[in-house]
Order: structure tokens, then sequence, then C-alpha cells
């Protein structure tokens, strides 16, 4: 059976094959809604399936954008992806995801690998591309947008949240319930110094506890991400008989943590153990008792990331489009914090 090509789309529809295409990619060009329905019907008919292989060649870009996140088995990670799938669902995009495990090396490997295949774009959920990472980018002159992180250099093109202020508003808030010796809960020592959103939710404990006099000094402590190896740490520091009575965390995952080693070890939250956390994923909602958090709104995130890395005038020099947004954080009210 012969194969169907654009022309017979054409043919059949007593159209162009350029309009044929316009329709297709859904532009550049605007196609007459009759037209448009004589083409996708003539699309049907005759079970016309474009060739992505050869758009891409022609073109040297596909339909694809690149995603590189930490880890998608934290659930803050897999909520953003899943809502940057969406918004470039919306776009006809598809994404292609890999987990860089907080590696450098292995998120060059995708960068290298998603690159060789002609993405559109590259986001990146990132500590910072390092220096191989950008050279990369550099080499395939990639369009990428760094989300939920601050760009180090101005001309970067970055969606963040409010990390800073969104820290303040937990930290002031268990303030308010009277709490003097607030802790807070940040990364591993590897954690950037800079640019990181956990750095940043330490610069927004310290500034709040500063605005109300409290000392920081012994009140700042580590763990790893996930609430795997948070509860392990939480075990230990938890038991010691200077506990702090409240915690802000710099992740909800690491605040489920805490949570599951206050119970075990007999400690009542939140009337022993104030806790708050930070991302608003949808389980906090369901801890018990359900976790006090910073929200953002990930699909506006999501879909100002697509929009972003899609915008071929950010790719021209001198460009006057805002290359850096920022959105603000709220703070959700629920029980672990004494609200309730």
């Amino acid at each position: 059976m012969p194969k169907v090509t654009r022309d017979d789309v054409a043919r059949l529809a007593g159209t162009s094959t350029a309009v044929v295409s316009y329709v297709i990619n859904n532009g550049p060009r605007p196609v007459a809604p009759a037209t448009r329905e004589r083409v996708l019907a003539a699309i049907k008919q005759l079970g016309y399936r474009p060739d992505r292989v050869a758009q891409a060649m022609a073109s040297r870009r596909t339909d694809l954008i690149g995603l590189v996140i930490p880890d998608a088995r934290q659930p803050f990670f897999g909520e953003m992806a899943h809502a940057v799938e969406q918004a470039a669902a919306e776009r006809g995009k598809m994404v292609l995801v890999g987990n860089s495990d907080y590696l450098d090396e292995r998120e060059v490997h995708y960068l290298r690998a998603f690159l060789g295949m002609r993405v559109s774009g590259l986001i990146l959920i990132s500590q910072g591309p390092s220096e191989h990472a950008a050279a990369e980018i550099d080499a395939w002159d990639a369009r990428v947008v760094l989300l939920h992180r601050r760009p180090d250099a101005i001309d970067d093109v970055a969606v963040v949240t409010d990390d800073v202020g969104g820290a303040q508003l937990a930290t002031r808030h268990l303030l308010e319930h009277g709490h003097r010796d607030v802790a807070c809960l940040g990364g591993p020592e590897t954690t950037p110094a800079s640019g990181d959103p956990v750095t940043d939710h330490i610069e927004g404990w310290r500034r709040a506890m500063q605005e109300a006099g409290r000392p920081t000094e012994g009140l700042l402590y580590s763990s790893r991400f996930n609430r795997y190896d948070t509860y392990t740490a939480a075990l230990e520091f938890l038991s010691r008989p200077d506990r702090p009575s409240a915690m802000v965390c710099a992740t909800d995952d690491q605040a489920i943590g805490v949570l599951r080693a206050a119970r075990e070890l007999g400690i009542d939250v939140p009337g022993e153990l104030a806790v708050a956390g930070f991302d608003d994923v949808k389980e906090a909602a369901l801890t018990d008792p359900p976790l006090t958090t910073v929200a953002s709104d990930r699909q506006a995130m999501a879909r100002a990331a697509v929009d972003l890395v899609l915008d071929d005038s950010l790719r021209v020099s001198g460009s006057m489009r805002q290359r850096l947004r920022q959105f603000p954080s709220r703070l959700v009210i629920r029980r672990s914090c004494g609200c309730g």
C-alpha cells in the first residue's frame, strides 16, 4: 500500500500543501475554519501521519521539550514535572524527563541526549548548571529555562517562586504562636551557598528570626531532602534534651519525615513540637496532623516556563522580554503549627 503524502491530503482537501502544513503545525499562518475542517477530514479519510523525523530534520527542531529534574521520587518534583507536561501539551509539545539525582555528570548526560534529539528547548530544575553543563548548552546554542531556582547571572531565563519571603511567612507564623526557639531544617552540606531554593529558605528563616530579635545559633539542622533520610536524622536530633519547640523544614518531604520521627518518639505535634514545611505537595493535607506549609502556583510557573522556552524573541540580543519571572509564595495553615 503506497504511503499517503501531504500532497495527497492537499489534493483531496482542494488546497495547497502549505495550508496542510499550517493546519498540522497549528501555524505559522492562520487557516480559515472551513478550510481547516476540510484538511482535517482529508487527513482522517486518508489516514495520513506526519513524518515527525523529516519535519525535525527540516526545521532542526522537534515537538519535544527536555526536562531535567533532581529526583522524580520526591513529590514536589513529580508534581512539577506533571505540571510542565500539561503546559507543554497545551502548546502541542511533548516532554522528555530525566532525573539527575543531584549529580552534575548525570545532568550533562541528559543535556547531551536531549539536545541530540533536537528538542525545542530545555527546562532545568537544577542546583545550577555546572561548568560542563553550561559548556554543553553553549555548544548547542540551546534554549534553556531554569525552573524553581534563581539565576546566578542576570541574563539567565528563569521562573522562580519567592523562596525567601515564603520561609519568612512560615517562621513568623510559628513565632506568633509564642515559640522562641524556632529551628530550621535545611539541606545537606553539599547544598549550594547561593542561588538554591533551600538556601533561600534558610535565609528567609534567618531574616524572620532577626526581625523578632531571636538568635539562630545552634538552631540550623541539616538533612537530605527526602523523608526517609530525614526520618533517621530527626530520630537523633529530636531525642536531644535541647530539642526546639518549633521547626521550619525546607521541604514538605522533610517535614513528613520529621512528623514520623516525632510520633515514634512520643512527641506530640503540635503540642510539644510545631512543624511547618515548604512546597504544599498533595500529601501535606493528608499527614497527621495536616501540615502547615508554604505554597506556590506550580501550574502557572510551569506554563510560564514552557512559554519562555518556546519564545524566539528571548534569543534576540537586547530583547526587552522579561527574562526572570517570580511568583509569590503563600502560607497554607493547617494543624501541625498549632492552629485549628
